[in-house]
């Protein structure tokens, strides 16, 4: 593969749309901050259908009417495609990390170490069970490496925990 078009199919930017709740948990806020460094810091993102035109790539990632929308737009903010993907599929997995993010929160409240490290090891198996099921949804529209498609379930658990507070 050439080195040009490698380097073009990826993000530069990720926005959340939507109104933003301040009552967000810190370790909910601590991971949406995480997964935008890392996308920042390295991704793989390529339209496949929509648009031919070169990244990187803007990302506004919002829940709209119960669908996950991907607005995808070029570095001048010009949108060149959408994706829309049902979030049924994530509804269990999304459910189970608000769980884990709850039972986190009990066991730093009760300085529990051991079950910190078991928490954060549930964590990282559900991300990679989320990153699995979002390269399959997105299978044939939008190319993504496996942590890419981790930082991104990060990001839909964040909308989510969004539209659930309002």
């Amino acid at each position: 593969m050439n080195g040009d078009v490698v380097s073009t199919a990826r993000l530069n930017r990720v926005i959340l749309d939507g109104d933003v709740p301040t009552n967000l948990p810190p370790f909910i806020e601590a991971d949406r901050e995480q997964a935008v460094a890392d996308l920042a810091a390295a991704n793989h993102f390529e339209p496949l259908i929509g648009t031919d035109r070169p990244g990187p790539y803007a990302l506004h990632l919002s829940i709209l009417e119960g669908r996950l929308i991907f607005d995808v737009r070029d570095t001048t903010g010009t949108p060149l495609t959408a994706v829309g993907l049902a979030l049924g599929p994530f509804r269990r997995l999304v459910k189970d990390y608000q769980m884990l993010v709850d039972s986190h929160i009990k066991a730093v409240e009760e300085g529990r170490e051991q079950r910190i490290q078991a928490i954060d090891m549930g964590r990282r198996g559900l991300h990679n069970e989320g990153a699995e099921l979002m390269t399959r949804r997105l299978a044939g529209k939008i190319d993504i490496d496996f942590d890419t498609a981790r930082r991104l379930f990060t990001l839909v658990c964040v909308l989510h925990q969004r539209v659930s507070s309002r």
